[in-house]
Formats: C-alpha cells, sequence, structure tokens
C-alpha cells in the first residue's frame, strides 16, 4: 500500500490514543491562550539557561567526545561547542546539557523535566536542510510536546514512578518529543498514532541512576533522541503500536503501570482547556525537585532565627514516600555531583551553612568541604505516611526542625514548594537565565537570546536563535 493511500485518522478516535493523536494533529498555536504562549517561551528560556550551564560540565564534556567520536559530524548544533554532530546525537547531547546540572523545570503532578527533552529534539529538527521552521511553529510545536509530556505522567500516577525506581520523566519523555517533532513536521492523527506507539516502545530509564552514575545525566537526552526517531519514522511511514495507551498486554500504561491502577483518563482530561505548560515549575535551587519543599522549609526556620553551623544540634526532616525513596540515603563521601544534588541531607546541610542551594553548592570542592561533612551526621531524613495521603498534590508536603544547642527548636511545615504555590513569572524566568550565564557567555549575546526567546513568535527562522545558541561557552567550574 502506498502512503498516500494510507489512513489519515486514528485506529479508534474515541480512545485515549485517538484523542490525544486527533488534538494534536489539529492542534494550531492561535488555540493556546496568551498565557499559556507566554509559559512556553519562558520555559524555553528557562532551558537555554540550563544548557549553556551544562554545555562544559565535566561529564558533559566526556559525552561531547565519546558521542562525537561515535556519530560523527554532522550538521546539528551541540549548543555552547561551536560543534556539530548528527540529529540523533545533538538531540541526546543538548538534552544532557539542560538536564547537566539539576536546574531544570520540572511538572510536579507528572514529573519529568520538560525542556531537556521538547527542545533538544525540536532544535535537530528544525535545522534539517530541507525545513524553514519559523519561531511560531516552534512554539506550537514545543507547546504540543509540553502539554503531553506531564499528561502520560499523570497516567502513571506521577510521582509513583519514583518511589518504584524508574526514572519517570525519561519514561514519558519520550512521548513529549515525538508530539512536539510530530507537530512540527504536520503528521496527521494516523501517524501521531504510529510516533507515540514507537515512542512508548523506546521508552526507560532506572533511578538508581542517580547515586554515582554519569547517565543520569543522559536520561532525559535518550528521550529527546528517541521522540525524535520516533516521530521521523512514522513521518516517513514506519508504523508503530496502536492504541499505545490502552493496549491491555504490553500497552504503554498496562506495562509500566502493572498493578498500580493507571489512569488513561488523565491523557486527554481538560486537554485543550487546562494548560499543562502553566503548572510547570521553574527551579530556584540546582536540586531535584523533591529537595525543593524542604529548602523552603529550611529556609522558613532560617527566617526566624540564623542559621549558625556550631549553634546547629539536629536537623530533622519529614518527607512523603515518593520523595523519601529518591532524595534521602546515608551520603558517604566521597559524594558525586550528581549523588549531592539528589540527597536531602547533603542539600540541608550545605544550604544551611551557605544559605543559598545553586550551582556553587554543588560543585565538587564544596561537596567536599569538611564543613559541609560535619554538619551531616546531624540531619535526619524521615518518611512521614500522613504525608503520602491526598495524592499526587499533596506528596510535596515536608517538615523541618531545626534543634539548637542553646535548646530552641523552630519547625517549619510546607505544603508544596514555594514554586508550585507562586510560580515565578516570566521576569523570573528572565532574571534566572541571566543569573545562570553571567560569565559563561558575554552581555550582548546574553541579551540577544532573551530577547529573541521571548519574542520567538516574531522569528522568521528558528536558525537565528541556532547562531545564538551554537558558539562556545565557558565553563561553570572545572
Amino acid at each position: 500500500m502506498s502512503l498516500a493511500s494510507k489512513p489519515t485518522a486514528a485506529t479508534d478516535p474515541a480512545g485515549p490514543t485517538g484523542q490525544l493523536c486527533d488534538w494534536l494533529a489539529g492542534f494550531s498555536l492561535d488555540h493556546a491562550p496568551a498565557s499559556a504562549r507566554e509559559r512556553a517561551k519562558a520555559l524555553t528560556l528557562d532551558g537555554i539557561g540550563c544548557a549553556i550551564v551544562g554545555a562544559q560540565l565535566p561529564w558533559s564534556r566526556t559525552a561531547v567526545e565519546i558521542v562525537r567520536r561515535f556519530e560523527g559530524a554532522g550538521d546539528r548544533s551541540i549548543v555552547g561547542w561551536g560543534a556539530t554532530t548528527s540529529a540523533p546525537a545533538a538531540a541526546l547531547l543538548n538534552g544532557t546539557f539542560i538536564q547537566g546540572f539539576e536546574l531544570d523545570d520540572y511538572h510536579p503532578l507528572g514529573p519529568l523535566h520538560s525542556a531537556s527533552i521538547v527542545l533538544p529534539a525540536l532544535w535537530a529538527a528544525a535545522e534539517d536542510k530541507g525545513r524553514k521552521v519559523s519561531g511560531r511553529q516552534f512554539v506550537e510545536a514545543a507547546l504540543a510536546g509540553y502539554e503531553v509530556g506531564p499528561r502520560v505522567g499523570m497516567a502513571l500516577h506521577g510521582a509513583q514512578m519514583l518511589s518504584r525506581g524508574w526514572h519517570s520523566g525519561s519514561v514519558f519523555g519520550t512521548h513529549a518529543a515525538a508530539a512536539a517533532v510530530g507537530k512540527l513536521m504536520r503528521l496527521d492523527a494516523a501517524r501521531f498514532e504510529d510516533a507515540l506507539g514507537l515512542a512508548g516502545t523506546q521508552s526507560a530509564g532506572l533511578m538508581a541512576a542517580q547515586y554515582e552514575a554519569m547517565c543520569k545525566r543522559m536520561h532525559h537526552g535518550f528521550s529527546a533522541r528517541n521522540g525524535l526517531y520516533a516521530a521521523v519514522l512514522a513521518e516517513g511511514g514506519y508504523t508503530g503500536i496502536k492504541r499505545v495507551f490502552e493496549r491491555p498486554y504490553g500497552g504503554f500504561l498496562s506495562t509500566f503501570g502493572e498493578g498500580h491502577d493507571p489512569d488513561a483518563s488523565q491523557i486527554t482530561s481538560g486537554l485543550g482547556q487546562r494548560w499543562e505548560v502553566e503548572r510547570i515549575v521553574i527551579k530556584p535551587y540546582a536540586a531535584m525537585g523533591g529537595i525543593h519543599s524542604p529548602l523552603d522549609a529550611l529556609f522558613d526556620v532560617a527566617a526566624q532565627r540564623p542559621l549558625r553551623p556550631h549553634e546547629i544540634a539536629r536537623i530533622e526532616c519529614d518527607v512523603s514516600h515518593a520523595v523519601y525513596h529518591h532524595g534521602w540515603w546515608v551520603p558517604e563521601r566521597p559524594l558525586t555531583p550528581i549523588g549531592a544534588q539528589m540527597n536531602i541531607g547533603y542539600a540541608l546541610s550545605v544550604a544551611a551553612i551557605d544559605g543559598a542551594a545553586m550551582v556553587r553548592q554543588f560543585s565538587p570542592a564544596r561537596i567536599d568541604a569538611d564543613d559541609v561533612w560535619a554538619l551531616l551526621p546531624k540531619v535526619e531524613v524521615r518518611h512521614d505516611p500522613a504525608f503520602d495521603v491526598g495524592g499526587m498534590l499533596k506528596r510535596g508536603q515536608t517538615r523541618v526542625a531545626v534543634t539548637f544547642t542553646d535548646g530552641q527548636r523552630i519547625v517549619a511545615d510546607r505544603n508544596s514548594s514555594r514554586v508550585i504555590e507562586k510560580p515565578q513569572d516570566t521576569a523570573g524566568v528572565a532574571a534566572k537565565f541571566r543569573d545562570l550565564t553571567d560569565g559563561l557567555i558575554d552581555a550582548p549575546r546574553q541579551r540577544a537570546i532573551e530577547e529573541m526567546t521571548l519574542g520567538l513568535e516574531d522569528l522568521p527562522d528558528i536558525r537565528e536563535l541556532m547562531a545564538l545558541l551554537a558558539p562556545p561557552v565557558r565553563a561553570a567550574f572545572e
């Protein structure tokens, strides 16, 4: 059968896969409210800032050297390197950069790091010599990806995946990348069904990578690459799993959600009315999302009494099951940066001393400092089953208590992190971008990237932005 004679509709338009495919095929940027479009551009700017920080980190350099040696030079940009490689490799590496230092966004209910999946896949697709992509088309495609990823995550009950040992974002991130690139390629509903099926069969990611492995940094890059491949294969007529979300045997939800009652309705609930991009959180700390609420609670204590390490007798932290299993083990020296950024005890210790939890606090030299390791044994992290009750929105609950050597004990309770309760606006995201990239790129380039990204809908060709992202950047630390 020729490609021209193939069906254009999903096999079951009434099912969750078919409904999503129909929406993706018909979605236009005009359908999204201004608030969703603005958030998509702010999220894109944040992802770019994270990529600039991540581009020249030690583990990123190792990845680039290995991948370029294997994949070759190619013609797709590697952010911050002044070099190119193949499209799949560029998606892999640029995703690795954005997720390279735990600075990037996350969705609190369907936890994944959207920019590290969507942007690299789109950048790689948009630089195809046979395709000209306007900024408006780019935002439209990015919005499609930003909407799909969290919805698939919520269908698997979000953070439950972390409790079970899956790296949640890399499991459902493939669908986000496939949806974004598929929209850029103007796939019809039938081809979207193939793309989502091809994406689902490439989903993976083990959370044990958080302790010492470099590969945790690369997980979302894998998803960006795999989703890119899914859309490209579907566009070319290579078929994927039909009705991938509802298949009872070997389907995406039935397999990854086995024994955990997945909820397929979450994939299309409020689709086109409730915009998940507006619930994606921009991180204020260089640590995994589950540690943000404990850090906020610690700083709530600090607002009542200055935290001086020699005056601290004990720090107690109670969290939900998902956060406990994702973020607590007794750390041992030497601790890798990835381990430090995942560990509640380290994050609270360094934040209590420095009053901050950003790039410098998770550099190798700071991680190995004696003052942090003197305070770390005074931190006790516990699982409070009461914090598991109430669904996905309640899993960010935390309690931090600091007992001082004079006997005073100050307790701070939080229902969630500060940026979930009051998300940063575009001005706040831009300020974070400037703070992250100061010293890594020069001021004119920094201003041009910010202005072009926040004005993406008026950009004639996305290659203009890529020309600003591609040249070398300085290292955040050596």
